[in-house]
């Protein structure tokens, strides 16, 4: 009989690639990891991990049987879920993993309603980005991520996670003012638009006022209309529109390697043919909105990013292309727990209202 442990501890050092990571995210010694790894073996009867420079990588064999854990462990999660559901599991506490934006946009109108419908629901809200929020579900450290689509997230068919599809946006350049591309459009007087002004949602049909369902179907850059999403509007469509290729050669300002919209950025320049120079970093977008203003370099910067930046020493333009594309995660089988169930609800509708917002 396989210890289901050892398959927590199996799929970790796969998600982790070496031992000390794995046992830093499961709360355990090295010492310990290496144990259950040693003991799974021995359960299977087959070596499931061989060195790899540094760290460790899964053997033919270790693959074979990662592929099976995910299931159990998901099945697991369904299980729990059942469990909880037959005894109501309507109190208890939930952690949020989330990117600040998001906690602002999302998470924050959600647990306004839950505090009105599921009083009996606790959110505890953690501020992290994409990237780590989605390895902070996998470990069991949160319940939920909302995270971003980027290059190194998780395959939208990844046997461990469930994802919900939230919003999508489009990112802005931003440009000191006396940079010669913030020139004024030749065909009207000078527009410098703001997201708190300007920037408005599509309409959409009446909401569903019935209980939502919680749509946990992939999504793709080919489905991007089921995702609510922002559009210029119209005094952006006036000013000048730039392309990613404009800025070939500028010096950048954008969050760290690691943060997702850094992984947007640099991919959306290297379709643009070439490789952007960031000279100054910060996760924080108001400080890359305030360097843009002293005129430090440009940026892209996600719309609804710019909500409540000071804009007065910048011009924005729209720029065709990026999107930062915003889902929830959960372990996979957790999306059926009673207290996750009206969380996700929640997530959603606040996505929703995003939509149906005449501004922003």
């Amino acid at each position: 009989m396989i210890d289901t442990r050892r398959l927590r501890t199996l799929r970790a050092v796969a998600d982790h690639r070496t031992v000390t990571a794995a046992a830093a995210a499961l709360h355990l010694t090295p010492s310990a990891v290496s144990q259950q790894l040693v003991a799974l073996e021995h359960e299977v009867g087959h070596r499931l991990l061989e060195r790899d420079g540094r760290g460790v990588r899964l053997t033919a064999v270790g693959r074979i049987l990662l592929g099976h854990t995910n299931e159990i462990l998901a099945q697991l999660e369904r299980a729990g879920a059942d469990i909880a559901a037959y005894t109501t599991g309507t109190a208890g506490e939930v952690k949020v993993a989330s990117f600040a934006t998001a906690i602002g946009l999302v998470v924050a109108p959600a647990m306004d309603t839950l505090r009105d419908k599921e009083p009996g629901i606790q959110v505890r809200v953690l501020d992290a980005e994409g990237d780590q929020s989605l390895t902070m579900v996998l470990d069991g450290a949160v319940d939920v991520a909302v995270a971003v689509e980027y290059r190194g997230a998780p395959a939208e068919d990844d046997r461990r996670l469930s994802r919900i599809p939230l919003y999508s946006e489009p990112f802005d350049i931003v440009l000191p003012r006396d940079h010669p591309l913030a020139a004024v459009p030749d065909h009207g007087e000078e527009v410098a638009p703001t997201p708190e002004r300007d920037a408005e949602m599509p309409p959409t049909p009446e909401h569903d006022t019935g209980t939502p369902s919680v749509d946990t179907s992939p999504t793709s850059a080919h489905d991007a209309g089921t995702l609510p999403v922002v559009t210029p509007s119209a005094p952006e469509r006036d000013a000048r529109t730039l392309s990613v290729a404009d800025l070939s050669g500028e010096v950048w300002i954008g969050p760290y390697p690691g943060n997702p919209c850094h992984d947007v950025i640099a991919l959306a320049c290297e379709h643009a043919g070439f490789t952007p120079e960031f000279a100054h970093s910060s996760d924080d977008f108001s400080a890359v909105v305030a360097l843009a203003a002293a005129g430090a370099g440009v940026a892209m910067v996600p719309r609804l990013a710019l909500r409540g930046t000071d804009l007065s020493g910048v011009v924005i333009r729209p720029v065709p292309g990026p999107e930062r594309r915003v889902f929830a995660a959960v372990r996979r089988g957790a999306e059926r727990h009673p207290l996750l169930v009206p969380l996700l609800h929640a997530l959603q509708d606040a996505a929703t209202a995003l939509r149906q917002a005449p501004s922003l």
